[in-house]
């Protein structure tokens, strides 16, 4: 069994034996129809609906940065620098609004935590660059550990384990987790269909609680 891929630049340290190093690689429109989210594909029974996870669904800038837990600061430089730019609409021409999809919106949350602790930008940028090349079902079963300095990429619990045997300090995302923690606030937040414009309201249960007690007084 191989060990953990390590994300790292040339110049970082190698981690342990059997890793493998990647290289470092709007204009105004008219008002949109309001649906709700998640939304009910068109032609389909209304049992069928659309999760935060489709590619249908699109997440402004506010709403990525309340899923993800950055400032807009963050996401507007993250976004002119390259970092992360969004995949389904960019700022460009002017006056665009951005339109991030859920695997952006992912990477946006890992990236947050990766900075929590402590990694730098630089080895970040290395780590986005191949959580993006990857396909997006791969990405629930990854988990990424890090000593702070390097990345590493474990798609196994035993990779995991031989990780920590090596004595190193070190933390890990699992992005199953963060997944599935994703998709319960992207459910309550709005989101915007790629293919109409349509806008979908997100479903809070706490709005839904407070609707049943007004109709209740």
């Amino acid at each position: 069994m191989t060990g953990p891929c390590a994300l790292h630049l040339p110049r970082e340290r190698r981690g342990p034996a059997g890793t493998r190093q990647f290289p470092v690689a709007e204009p105004p429109a008219e008002l949109p129809r309001v649906g709700r989210f998640p939304a009910v594909q068109p032609g389909q029974p209304a049992i069928e609906r659309i999760g935060p996870s489709s590619e249908l669904l699109g997440y402004r800038g506010p709403t990525a940065c309340a899923a993800a837990g950055i400032t807009y600061r963050q996401l507007d430089y993250w976004a002119r620098t390259g970092l992360l730019e969004p995949s389904v609409r960019t700022a460009y021409p002017a006056g665009t609004q951005r339109l991030y999809s859920f695997r952006d919106v992912l990477v946006l949350k890992i990236v947050k935590r990766l900075l929590d602790a402590g990694v730098s930008l630089q080895n970040i940028r290395v780590a986005v660059t191949h959580l993006q090349s990857m396909e997006l079902s791969e990405l629930a079963g990854l988990t990424l550990m890090s000593d702070g300095a390097t990345v590493y990429e474990c798609t196994s619990a035993q990779q995991v384990v031989d990780l920590l045997q090596g004595g190193q300090g070190v933390f890990g995302i699992a992005v199953g987790a963060v997944w599935q923690e994703l998709e319960t606030t992207l459910g309550r937040l709005h989101a915007e269909r790629t293919d109409t414009g349509e806008t979908l309201l997100g479903e809070d249960p706490g709005d839904e609680l407070a609707r049943r007690r007004n109709r209740a007084v």
